[in-house]
């Protein structure tokens, strides 16, 4: 399933759809350019100067087929929803929520919130939303580059570094 918008104005070439789209698409073309991703295991991120933020301090080295299949996870993440692991970790960590805040609500000392608060609160979401939306926007941009970036590596790789491009 890979979503899909008809027409792009220059307003909306930012927006969170547009770069999850090219997310999907340079996934979708790493996924149909390496016929054998076998062929990744044991070639080290380091040679690609794109490739190399991947790498995090407390982890191994790692490959590119470890980061493949982190690309193609992250895809389907995207287009079918997290997993049903951290639905659960959500569902539980909701229904603690919801038992906190039941009995503060019966509580003789549970005051409600005044306007002014509501106000803050909610302009506190949409700073919220908005530096979480540029966090995503730059992830997704930065993903994207490193999808590219690995399907020309395997283009490399394999001896058609300039077929496609």
């Amino acid at each position: 399933m890979m979503m899909q918008l008809q027409e792009t104005s220059p307003n909306q070439k930012n927006s969170l759809f547009n770069a999850m789209n090219r997310f999907i698409g340079a996934v979708n073309n790493m996924d149909q350019t390496i016929m054998l991703p076998s062929m990744l295991r044991d070639v080290p991120l380091e040679e690609d100067r794109q490739m190399s933020p991947l790498k995090s301090s407390d982890e191994d080295e790692g490959d590119m087929y470890s980061y493949y299949q982190l690309l193609k996870s992250i895809r389907r993440d995207i287009e079918w929803g997290v997993r049903c692991a951290a639905a659960d970790e959500m569902r539980k960590g909701s229904m603690k929520i919801t038992r906190m805040n039941s009995s503060a609500s019966t509580s003789s000392s549970a005051s409600s919130l005044s306007s002014e608060d509501d106000e803050e609160e909610d302009e506190d979401l949409e700073k919220q939303f908005q530096f979480h939306l540029t966090g995503l926007q730059g992830v997704l941009s930065k993903l994207t580059q490193q999808a590219n970036s690995l399907t020309k590596r395997y283009k490399k790789e394999i001896g058609i570094g300039g077929w496609g491009q």
